[in-house]
C-alpha cells in the first residue's frame, strides 16, 4: 500500500482523476439529483396543504401532476402538444432531407459543394430566428404590438397560421433537417455504388433499389436521426415560447418554465423529471442502434465505386429544388429580419420608410429604448456579459475536457475512467430547459459553505460549463487516445514532474484540441436559450435572453437586431472552428 501511495504521488493521474470526478459529481449529479428529490419532498408553501412538515417525504406532486384535475393543463395536454410537434417535425425533416441527402451525396446536381454547406446553415443558427422571423411575416392582432407584414398589406393571417403547432413544426423540421442530410449523407457517401449497379443489371427497377438495398443499408442512419430530432425537440424552448404562448400552447419545456415561475417547485420536479426520463431513453435507443448499425456495413477496399448518378434532364430541377429549400430556411428569414431592422412600418417598401434609426439612432419615440441597439447601454452590457460568462465557461470546458480525457486514457483504475466518461456524457441526456431547473433546484438556496447562488454570474458559468461538458470531454479523450506515452515518459526520466509535463508537453501538442473544447462550447453557448431564460436576472442578462425581453415588450426591430447580431456570431464561429481544426461539417457527423 505505501509502495502504491508512493508512486501515485509520483504519478498523480488517479488523484487528479478523483478531484474531477468529485468535481463533476456535485456539478452534474448532485443538481440532477436535488431536483428529482424536490418532486417527492414537501416544498415551503405547501406544507398546510398536504398536511406534513417541509422536506417529508409525498407523492402529492406526482398525483397533481398525472392524476389530479389540472394535470391535463400541467402534463398531459403539454405532453400531447410535445409529441405531436416533434413527430411532426420528424416527418417533415425526412420528406426534405432524404432527397436533399441523395442529391449531394450520390448526384452530379449543379453546385454540388455549395450547397452542401448552405443547406446546414439551418442548424448553424438559433432555432428561434426563424421564430422571430415567422412571427415578423405572419403575426396578427391577436397580441398587441407592430403589425406583421401580411397584415401590414391587408391580408389578415388566421391564428394557426400564426401562432401555435402549425409554425412550430415547421420551424424545427427546417432548423434539424441538416440532421437528416449529414447523418443519411455520410452513409450514402460510404455506400459502395456498385450495389446499386449490380442490381439494375438484374432488373431491378429505382424504386426496388431504394426500397430494397438503400432503405435497409440506411436504416440505422435514419433511425438515429429520428431519435436525435425527437430529443432535440423536447427540450427546445425559444420557438414554442415566440410562437406558442400567444395562443395557449404549450410544450412540456413550456411548461415547466411556467411551474418555475409561478413557484410551484415540486410540480417543476416531476415536468424535469420527465422531460430527463424521455430524453435518456431517445438517446439511449439512438446507442443501441448505433451498435445494430454494425449488421447494415457494405465491406469495400479499393475496388469500391462511389459513381455519381446522372440526372440529365432533371438537373436542373434538382438544383432549383435544393435553391427554394435553402432560400426558405435561411435567405427568407435572414432577410426578413435585416430588413425589419430598416423600416418604420413594416412591408411598406419606399426609400422614406427605410432608416437606420432602430441601430444607431439617438432620439427614438419608444419609451423604454431611447437609442438604437448599438447605443443602447443595457444592449453592451449584456454583450459582455456574453462574452464574459460563456467565454469563461468555455475556457474552462475545454481545460476540464482536456484533463478528462488525460485521465480517461492514462489511468490505470478503470472505474474511474468509466465513471468520468459516462458522468461527462450526461448533461447531452438532459434536455436544457430540465438543467437548468436541476441548478436552479439546488442553488437558488445556500448548502453548508456554498452560498445562495441564484442572481449571480457564477451559477450561469457553472451551469454552462457542465452542460458543455460532452463535446469538451470527448474532444479531449479522442485527442489523448492519439498521444502516445512516449513524450511524457522522455520528460519524465529527464526530471519533469506531472504539471511541468503538462505545461510543456500535453498542452501544446494538443493546443488545436483545446481550442475546438473552447471555441464549440462558446459557439453553443452563444446561441443557447434553455440554461439562461431559466438562470439569468436582469442584471447577468446576456445577449439571448436580452433579446427575450425585447421581445415581451414588443420592441420588434430591437428584437431581431440582436437575433442577427448572434447568429452571426453563430455561424462565423462554426466556420472558423471549422477552419482550425480543418474539418468540414458538411462532411457529415459521422465523419
Amino acid at each position: 500500500m505505501r509502495y502504491k501511495m508512493k508512486l501515485t504521488m509520483r504519478e498523480p493521474t488517479t488523484a487528479v482523476g478523483f478531484v474531477v470526478a468529485i468535481i463533476f459529481a456535485y456539478l452534474i449529479l448532485l443538481p440532477v439529483l436535488s431536483i428529482l428529490l424536490d418532486a417527492v419532498k414537501v416544498q415551503l408553501g405547501d406544507a398546510r396543504r398536504i398536511g406534513g412538515e417541509v422536506g417529508d417525504g409525498t407523492l402529492y406532486y406526482l398525483h397533481r401532476t398525472f392524476l389530479s384535475p389540472v394535470a391535463q393543463n400541467f402534463f398531459w395536454g403539454p405532453l400531447k402538444n410535445t409529441l405531436s410537434v416533434a413527430l411532426g417535425a420528424i416527418l417533415l425533416s425526412f420528406l426534405i432531407g432524404t432527397p436533399l441527402a441523395w442529391l449531394l451525396s450520390r448526384t452530379d446536381m449543379f453546385a454540388r459543394r455549395w450547397f452542401a454547406t448552405a443547406l446546414i446553415v439551418p442548424y448553424m443558427l438559433p432555432s428561434w430566428t426563424f421564430a422571430l422571423a415567422w412571427t415578423t411575416l405572419f403575426k396578427n392582432r391577436t397580441v398587441g404590438g407592430q403589425q406583421g407584414w401580411l397584415e401590414a398589406m391587408g391580408m389578415t393571417p388566421p391564428d394557426w397560421m400564426s401562432y401555435g403547432q402549425f409554425p412550430i413544426t415547421i420551424i424545427l423540421s427546417l432548423h434539424y433537417a441538416p440532421f437528416i442530410i449529414l447523418l443519411l449523407g455520410n452513409g450514402l457517401r460510404r455506400l459502395d455504388s456498385q450495389l446499386e449497379d449490380s442490381a439494375r443489371i438484374l432488373g431491378a427497377t429505382r424504386g426496388q433499389i431504394a426500397v430494397q438495398i438503400l432503405l435497409p443499408l440506411m436504416r440505422p442512419a435514419l433511425f438515429s436521426a429520428a431519435l436525435l430530432i425527437f430529443a432535440k425537440c423536447l427540450g427546445d424552448f425559444g420557438v414554442t415560447y415566440v410562437l406558442g404562448l400567444p395562443v395557449q400552447f404549450d410544450v412540456l419545456a413550456t411548461s415547466l418554465y411556467r411551474s418555475i415561475g409561478s413557484r410551484q417547485t415540486g410540480v417543476a420536479g416531476v415536468l424535469a423529471g420527465s422531460i430527463m426520463a424521455m430524453g435518456i431513453v431517445a438517446l439511449l435507443i439512438d446507442a443501441y442502434v448505433v451498435r445494430e448499425a454494425r449488421r447494415f456495413v457494405t465491406v469495400g477496399s479499393k475496388g469500391s465505386m462511389d459513381r455519381k448518378s446522372q440526372l440529365k434532364k432533371w438537373r436542373i430541377p434538382a438544383t432549383g429544388f435544393a435553391a427554394v429549400i435553402f432560400i426558405i430556411s435561411v435567405g427568407l428569414p435572414v432577410l426578413t429580419l435585416t430588413l425589419s431592422t430598416i423600416m418604420f412600418v413594416p412591408a411598406k417598401f419606399t426609400l422614406d420608410n427605410f432608416t437606420l434609426q432602430y441601430w444607431i439612432g439617438t432620439d427614438l419615440e419608444t419609451v423604454a429604448m431611447r437609442t438604437g441597439i448599438l447605443l443602447a447601454p443595457d444592449m453592451w452590457s449584456a454583450a459582455w456579459n456574453t462574452l464574459r460568462i460563456v467565454g469563461t465557461a468555455a475556457v474552462s470546458a475545454g481545460f476540464l475536457g482536456l484533463l478528462v480525457g488525460y485521465v480517461v486514457v492514462r489511468t490505470p483504475f478503470r472505474p474511474l475512467s468509466t465513471f468520468l466518461r459516462h458522468v461527462t456524457f450526461l448533461p447531452y441526456l438532459v434536455p436544457g430547459i430540465a438543467f437548468a431547473a436541476a441548478y436552479l433546484s439546488l442553488f437558488a438556496v445556500s448548502h453548508g459553505p456554498v452560498p445562495a447562488l441564484y442572481g449571480t454570474t457564477a451559477i450561469l458559468i457553472l451551469a454552462l460549463t457542465a452542460d458543455q461538458m460532452p463535446y469538451a470531454s470527448r474532444a479531449g479523450i479522442s485527442a489523448m487516445m492519439q498521444l502516445g506515452k512516449e513524450p511524457e515518459e522522455a520528460a519524465q526520466v529527464a526530471g519533469a514532474g506531472w504539471v511541468r509535463r503538462m505545461r510543456s508537453i500535453v498542452i501544446p501538442i494538443q493546443k488545436r484540441s483545446l481550442v475546438t473544447g473552447v471555441l464549440l462550447p462558446f459557439i453553443s453557448g452563444i446561441k443557447g436559450l434553455s440554461l439562461f431564460v431559466m438562470l439569468a436576472v436582469p442584471s447577468t442578462d446576456v445577449l439571448t435572453t436580452y433579446s427575450l425581453r425585447l421581445i415581451d415588450y414588443n420592441y420588434t426591430q430591437a428584437a431581431n437586431a440582436v437575433v442577427l447580431i448572434i447568429a452571426a456570431v453563430a455561424y462565423f464561429g462554426t466556420l472558423l472552428a471549422q477552419r482550425l481544426t480543418n474539418t468540414n461539417l458538411a462532411e457529415g457527423l459521422g465523419g
